[in-house]
């Protein structure tokens, strides 16, 4: 069962269409999506049965939508995306999916949900593409229940200002950051944010040479390195 949402949109940086079709392909599910839930998944504490209402911002495709279904066993998934033609693009993962899926069309800094209606907020590979980031995480605190979960992946930074990055898709460029200060815009949102709840992945296709001076065993020294990537579990306070 599916329904949709359409509102006002505001101003977005569109993405490339090498983009759009990169994140629809099997290539994107193996090494982006389904590492990023691997890795955030056991970061949950008194990770529960089930989380009846999971929000999926920059959804795109849907294809987190069977995934999250398996993993957190919600009866609903709220696929949040700015794109209009979302709702089109995800209907064959729509389908594959048995609770029910109500995709909104809307920009993140300005979500149609009532305050304390979801259980789960899943931002992956999102949160950069967004120009307001300070409303949108105020936004994402506001629909989260009271001990609901945030699952927060992205890139950062280093890696969305890299040469291949910017040949290939397209970003606003001047909200990026780093890693820490994502983490410090997350907490000073009010959320819970523990430093056993967070991970630096610095996998070969988040680099500058695609993990090639690892392959010639000369990996990059850890200290004083920016990160590429930042994946977090934050909470909001009971």
């Amino acid at each position: 069962m599916t329904s949709t949402t359409e509102i006002n949109n505001g101003s977005w940086v569109k993405e490339s269409a090498f983009g759009i079709w990169f994140t629809g392909t099997e290539t994107w599910v193996k090494y982006v999506l389904t590492k990023a839930l691997d890795d955030l998944e056991p970061m949950i504490r008194n990770h529960k049965p089930d989380y009846p209402v999971i929000l999926d911002t920059g959804c795109g495709h849907g294809l987190s939508f069977t995934m999250l279904e398996k993993r957190f066993n919600p009866k609903k998934i709220i696929g949040l995306d700015i794109d209009p033609m979302t709702s089109s693009r995800s209907q064959r993962n729509i389908e594959l999916c048995n609770c029910e899926i109500q995709i909104q069309n809307a920009n993140a800094s300005d979500i149609d949900l009532e305050d304390n209606s979801v259980d789960m907020l899943f931002c992956h590979q999102s949160f950069h593409h967004i120009t307001e980031q300070e409303q949108a995480i105020q936004e994402f605190f506001r629909v989260l229940k009271p001990g609901g979960v945030l699952l927060f992946a992205e890139s950062c930074r280093r890696y969305i200002h890299s040469f291949l990055i910017r040949l290939l898709f397209r970003h606003p460029m001047e909200v990026q950051k780093t890693d820490l200060e994502y983490i410090e815009l997350i907490r000073a949102a009010g959320f819970e944010l523990k430093e056993q709840n967070i991970s630096r992945p610095f996998l070969w296709w988040s680099r500058e040479d695609l993990g090639l001076l690892e392959l010639l065993h000369m990996p990059e020294s850890r200290e004083n390195r920016e990160e590429t990537m930042v994946n977090l579990v934050a909470y909001k306070p009971e």
